[in-house]
């Protein structure tokens, strides 16, 4: 290894780390209790009539604050409560009521100040209870304690030979598993206490589980009352939840401040139960909130949005959504250039975070480059924009990148990992090759998002004459294909739904298998070529078959009815009509989301394809109007990129401030990121002026280019193979996600480009040699190259100087030279120009776009 100057690295690195570094931590500024209460008030449904109909209801109560400034405050935990008559309900300190004998009572909420709030309650069926039922009230419990969980008796096979439905979304199989089989053993309804449904959790008998439920408890007693009622499954006529609401939904919650949130269930015959003992809660962020068993949300403090999902029962989510301002007051804010910015820093005054300031034009030369083209700008590039006095110039250049072939082969390779377009045969080449020519065509030619949508999801005929039937030939199996439409273009993950009832949405099997029936005439056979083929519609009427019911569901859209077809018209095209339609709630919110995530390393959603309910945007309102901006422009992407790159928003610097160096989400600053491999590898190369030879690809062929993708390094014996590209992540285009790409930095990352042979190879290529060979320029004009070459900017005086330093300490310093010191001159000078390239790149501010 050469010897590198030490003083070298550690300048350039200082420097990075002066950008990249973490900053010292701060606190928010905490918001002052407000000046007055004015209000209080009980969250409810609107059509909500305060009913207890068992002895095992509950109602939790939220109380909550209006205040003469600041946001709504939840005072639950605050107010005085006072039942009259008393004997009927009672409440507890953090607003549980619970019933004790039938009648009617006024509940009284009494503020601070003396405000007052109250509400009347009734209590029914505590002195003459009916069956409990065991879909609506046993499966729950099984649920909140964990039993029927992946990991307990839910799993394959249950557990030590005792299963229950997963989540409890088959009732009628688990009462069946539980009451009837190993002859009863589990249940004594002659004597309830000795049943070991209670003495296995309770831990009375040794229990693998662990201790589950408490002797007494709410779960302890209902359990036991089912078990003394003979084990009724549940009245013919019992009404069943057809969603649950959550109260509030959303609020606004000050850095100390908690919130007790109210789960309901709403039944098919219009009653309302509180089931927020019963539901389970689970945070998105723990770094923002954590969530109590019984609705508690305690926040941290650390500013943004935070989401809490909650479930209940077979099947029903929803979520609750706190938004954590840091207190303070935003005035300075950029100049607004689009709804972008409007909805962005709208977002940062509610948070009183302040943003980064604008970047430079050398960072946003760099960076724009970098995101729409996948490479380095050219040092003309770089010295013409920076000299330009042209007030329009950063437009200029997004739209002169958006024209560029760079632009439609750097996303097309984005669109090919995941359209599978993966050779798994040499004879498969000319199949993958004409669907990322196809692929790239589209993009250079701003073929609507829409119609791309299109060509791909019903695409027919041989492979010679439509490439998007490539598609097909990876993905075979007609699940497989609906699985990757909903996730590709509908940003639904539906895998879940089909074994069972999707745990965090509301899709079911028959969903599942519904979606499935478009793919089900799918058939194909051989092409006029090897291992190409043709693909077309079977007559013949669609549907899928549901394993669990044995029904054929027919073709049925997310949330729709199903459709009536003709046995001669293909289905996809019906699907098609539905996704591209403007009221369609998924289509142009999964594809801007995904974009978004291309620019800001992050989507409004995230990840970016998993665009659930109980999964809420960051910002919602800015990616709807996003989203209906794109629907709007006929499904322009060109011009969903320009008007992101356009922004403020994005054009901010990646240097964070006082007040947003842990912000993560809410894009007060731009979020800095490693280079992909293939624009990482061709970065290097730029800047080494070396090549990569790629094999069965011409000569010159830049990584970003690669038609297709590949296996694994070790395991693949065909496609295009590049150590350089396995070790940073590349994906192998195995699934239809781009978390298949990795991009985290690890040992063989760094030691490949410390001191790896092909690195090292690349290093001492053209540019070191053609730089010290150069005696037309001094040695500060090549340094200066060198670095605008590589990050893009002109050189510091002290880099200069450093550099300058390095290569005289090179060079033999013997001012009478013959030919052989001349000869020793130049190979000192190029290991100089080497040793500065090694060190530029090894820096963040090389390997990062920021």
């Amino acid at each position: 290894m050469r010897a590198i100057s030490t003083i070298l690295v550690a300048g350039v690195f200082l420097w990075a780390s002066s950008v990249f570094g973490s900053a010292l931590p701060h606190d928010g500024d905490s918001p002052g209790e407000p000046a007055e209460l004015e209000a209080l008030s009980f969250e409810s449904a609107s059509s909500e009539t305060y009913v207890l109909r068992r002895p095992d209801a509950l109602r939790h109560l939220v109380v909550t604050g209006k205040f003469s400034s600041g946001p709504l405050r939840d005072l639950t935990r605050t107010v005085s409560f006072t039942v009259y008559p008393e004997g009927v309900i009672q409440v507890d300190g953090t607003g549980m009521v619970t019933p004790l004998a039938d009648g009617e009572a006024t509940l009284t909420a009494t503020g601070p100040n003396g405000l007052e709030v109250a509400t009347t309650m009734r209590v029914e069926g505590v002195d003459h209870p009916g069956p409990v039922s065991y879909p609506n009230q046993i499966m729950p419990t099984f649920t909140k304690l964990g039993c029927n969980s992946g990991g307990c008796h839910g799993k394959s096979g249950g557990q030590n030979g005792f299963r229950l439905s997963l989540f409890g979304f088959d009732s009628r199989d688990s009462y069946e598993w539980l009451v009837q089989e190993a002859r009863g053993r589990r249940l004594f309804p002659g004597s309830a206490d000795n049943s070991l449904i209670l003495l296995k959790p309770t831990n009375t008998v040794p229990h693998v589980g662990g201790r589950r439920l408490e002797p007494g408890s709410r779960e302890y007693v209902l359990l036991r009352r089912w078990i003394m009622q003979g084990l009724p499954y549940a009245d013919p006529e019992e009404p069943v939840v057809t969603r649950i609401q959550v109260l509030p939904d959303h609020r606004t919650v000050a850095s100390d401040a908690n919130q007790q949130i109210c789960v309901l269930a709403h039944y098919s015959d219009g009653t309302i139960e509180d089931v927020t003992h019963s539901a389970q809660y689970e945070t998105n962020d723990a770094e923002m909130a954590e969530v109590s068993e019984t609705g508690l949300v305690e926040v941290t403090g650390q500013p943004g949005d935070v989401a809490i999902m909650v479930r209940y029962g077979m099947g029903h989510a929803s979520a609750y959504r706190a938004t954590v301002p840091l207190g303070s007051t935003v005035d300075d804010l950029p100049e607004i250039r689009n709804l972008i910015d409007e909805h962005v820093f709208s977002k940062l005054k509610l948070l009183g975070m302040a943003p980064s300031e604008m970047c430079d034009d050398p960072t946003f030369v760099r960076r724009i480059t970098l995101d729409l083209a996948g490479r380095l700008p050219t040092v003309e590039e770089v010295t013409t924009f920076i000299d330009s006095n042209d007030p329009e110039k950063r437009d200029q250049l997004t739209d002169k990148l958006l024209a560029s072939t760079d632009y439609a082969e750097f996303f097309s390779g984005k669109w090919v990992e995941i359209l599978r377009n993966k050779r798994q045969k040499e004879t498969y080449k000319r199949g993958t090759y004409g669907f990322y020519e196809w692929i790239r065509q589209s993009f250079h030619e701003n073929m609507p998002y829409d119609e791309f949508a299109r060509s791909i999801v019903t695409a027919s005929g041989p492979m010679t004459e439509n490439a998007a039937v490539s598609w097909y030939r990876e993905v075979k199996e007609s699940k497989q294909q609906m699985e990757d439409v909903a996730q590709l273009f509908l940003g639904q993950r539906l895998q879940c739904a089909q074994c069972h009832h999707h745990p965090f949405e509301k899709w079911s099997q028959d969903d599942y298998y519904g979606m499935t029936a478009f793919f089900s005439q799918i058939d194909r056979k051989e092409g006029p070529d090897v291992d190409e083929i043709r693909i077309y519609h079977k007559r013949g009427k669609a549907g899928a078959e549901n394993p669990k019911t044995k029904r054929t569901i027919p073709p049925t859209t997310l949330g729709s009815t199903a459709l009536e077809l003709d046995p001669t018209e293909d289905p996809r095209h019906a699907l098609v009509d539905w996704m591209v339609h403007r009221d369609n709630p998924f289509f142009g919110r999964t594809l801007v989301n995904r974009y978004w995530k291309h620019f800001f390393t992050r989507g409004l959603v995230h990840p970016e394809d998993d665009m659930r309910a109980t999964n809420p945007a960051s910002n919602p309102e800015l990616l709807d109007a996003l989203a209906q901006t794109f629907i709007d422009s006929g499904y322009d992407l060109k011009a969903l990129i320009r008007l992101i790159c356009q922004s403020a928003t994005y054009q901010l610097d990646s240097n964070p401030n006082e007040v947003n160096e842990d912000d993560k989400q809410n894009f007060s600053r731009y979020y800095p990121r490693r280079l992909s491999a293939e624009v990482l590898l061709d970065a290097i190369d730029t800047v080494t002026g070396s090549t990569t030879t790629f094999t069965d690809l011409p000569a010159g062929t830049r990584a970003v280019q690669i038609p297709d993708r590949y296996g694994s390094m070790f395991f693949r014996s065909s496609g295009i193979k590049s150590y350089f590209l396995s070790v940073f992540g590349r994906s192998e285009g195995s699934s239809a996600s781009e978390c298949e790409r990795q991009s985290a930095a690890s040992l063989a990352q760094s030691l490949h480009l410390l001191n790896g042979p092909e690195v090292q190879k690349k290093i001492a290529g053209g540019r070191a040699k053609g730089l010290a060979a150069d005696r037309q320029r001094t040695v500060e004009q090549k340094v200066r190259e060198l670095y605008l070459l590589t990050y893009a900017r002109p050189p510091k005086e002290w880099e200069i100087k450093l550099s300058m330093d390095r290569i005289a300490k090179r060079r033999n310093s013997n001012p009478q030279q013959d030919y052989a010191d001349i000869l020793l001159d130049l190979i000192r000078s190029e290991q100089a120009y080497e040793d500065i390239i090694w060190v530029l790149i090894n820096t963040k501010e090389f390997m990062f776009n920021h």
